[in-house]
């Protein structure tokens, strides 16, 4: 197991201080990247003391622990899941080689697209949600918001390392750039879309921590399954902080409904709304943008970029080595429907070239996994209604589907169809009016607000009335 250094000023596992050049590089940032989470980061909060965990280790059981820390003293920093011994590369072209611990002179470029894109999406959310602690509905929901928040801080520098670490000149560049751009920014914005969208409300980052973070789950994992190994190490050991994102996503859209099935029970019209609750048809419509927003981040279903990504070793599919017996996928195809003369039809194509699609179904059949869960909760709560998950053909924007319309089964309809039915299936202006008249800060331990219910279990064995944010 390798040692966590929290003696040097950025705590690392990977021998930081034998490297001077990159060590002084990586000091030179530090205060950049500071200067941007106190401008970006949390607004309002910054001097409370939250109850927040941090890594001391890599190994599975044990890896976190948990104090109060004011959220610009974290202590962010590099840290990378232990070497497999003997690990080879899972897929692709040189699958079965032995991985490679610099980065090839061919794949340089795509390397670092790669990880310039992931590293954009961490400091993007945080800008997006940065207003969010001044409406949080609990104490319990505000130091959620916070874990994730720094967890993205430290999953961007991450990704900074290995672009310092391993491109030159041209990786502190990028690491420079990652800390100008801005989400929503009409000069600067981030990199991919979602990521430019406001979340101006609770729902919104409930929706975007179940629905967009799942899909970092999925990318992740995917280069977790990479040749270059110290970039498979580094997202395995995300992947073990993002897990709560999920969860944060999952429990707080769950407790939403739970929430909103007690209030119809109360209201003689059985209107969760008429007594200041987010109504399940609410919920769906917000289910319904943000899964098909989260879709169009894997790309396009067939692409060439995801070929060459797969080929070369860079990306595998979702447990790659594990779940796979060929790891080549030479020959093999997939069928791709697509619309053509107005008709849905079926369409063979090369299995690498829909490598984007095989990591969509995999994220797709985990949300299933969830919505099943909320449905049993709702069953719980003796309600009516249950939610579910839109075709992945719906409300897309990029893609072979973009510019075509679809009801959320999948069917193909003509644009006056959609224009009649997209306010029963999206989000409304009404609607986004409404859930934001909701969004008043509760800031007393134990206290909830009245539109979401309370956290059945707390963190870290902790009472869910603990106090987990200090105010000054």
């Amino acid at each position: 197991m390798s040692t966590m250094n929290y003696d040097d000023r950025i705590p690392n596992n990977v021998n930081l201080s034998s490297d001077k050049k990159l060590l002084k590089a990586l000091e030179k940032w530090h205060p950049a990247y500071l200067a941007w989470w106190n401008e970006m980061g949390p607004e309002g909060y910054q001097n409370a003391d939250v109850y927040l965990r941090t890594a001391v280790s890599t190994e599975p059981g044990g890896w976190a622990q948990f104090g109060y820390v004011k959220m610009p003293e974290y202590r962010w920093g590099i840290f990378l899941a232990d070497p497999e011994p003997d690990r080879v590369v899972p897929g692709g072209d040189h699958a079965g080689e032995a991985v490679w611990n610099e980065v090839p002179g061919e794949y340089r470029n795509l390397l670092r697209r790669i990880i310039v894109t992931q590293a954009d999406t961490e400091p993007a959310s945080v800008e997006q949600q940065r207003w969010l602690g001044q409406t949080a509905p609990s104490l319990y929901d505000m130091r959620n918001l916070f874990q994730v928040n720094v967890e993205e801080g430290r999953h961007l520098w991450a990704m900074v390392y290995l672009l310092q670490a391993y491109f030159g000149k041209d990786g502190r560049d990028e690491a420079d750039d990652l800390l100008a751009r801005r989400a929503g920014d009409a000069d600067k914005p981030r990199i991919l879309d979602a990521f430019n969208q406001p979340c101006p409300d609770w729902l919104t980052f409930f929706s975007f921590t179940m629905f967009t973070d799942r899909d970092g789950k999925y990318q992740l994992g995917a280069l977790a399954e990479s040749g270059f190994d110290p970039l498979a190490r580094t997202c395995k050991f995300m992947l073990t902080e993002e897990a709560h994102h999920l969860s944060v996503g999952e429990l707080g859209i769950e407790r939403v409904l739970r929430r909103a099935s007690q209030l119809e029970r109360e209201d003689p019209n059985g209107d969760a709304r008429a007594l200041g609750g987010i109504d399940v048809p609410t919920v769906q419509k917000w289910i319904n943008y943000w899964f098909t927003y989260s879709l169009d981040l894997f790309g396009s279903e067939i692409s060439t970029n995801a070929a060459d990504f797969f080929g070369a070793g860079l990306k595998g599919r979702w447990r790659e080595a594990d779940d796979y017996t060929d790891h080549r996928a030479i020959g093999a195809t997939m069928n791709i429907p697509q619309v053509k003369a107005g008709r849905l039809v079926d369409n063979e194509v090369a299995l690498r070239n829909g490598m984007n699609e095989v990591l969509r179904e995999a994220y797709a059949k985990d949300c299933e996994r969830v919505v099943k869960r909320w449905n049993a909760a709702l069953e719980e709560e003796g309600s009516q209604f249950r939610v579910s998950l839109p075709s992945t053909r719906f409300f897309r924007r990029q893609g072979i589907y973009a510019g075509h319309h679809f009801d959320p089964s999948g069917a193909l309809i003509d644009a006056t169809a959609w224009e009649a039915q997209r306010t029963l299936w999206l989000p409304t202006e009404e609607d986004r009016i409404y859930v934001a008249s909701l969004m008043k800060p509760v800031l007393r331990p134990g206290q909830v607000a009245n539109w979401i219910a309370a956290p059945r279990r707390g963190i870290n064995h902790q009472a869910p009335d603990f106090e987990y944010v200090r105010f000054e």
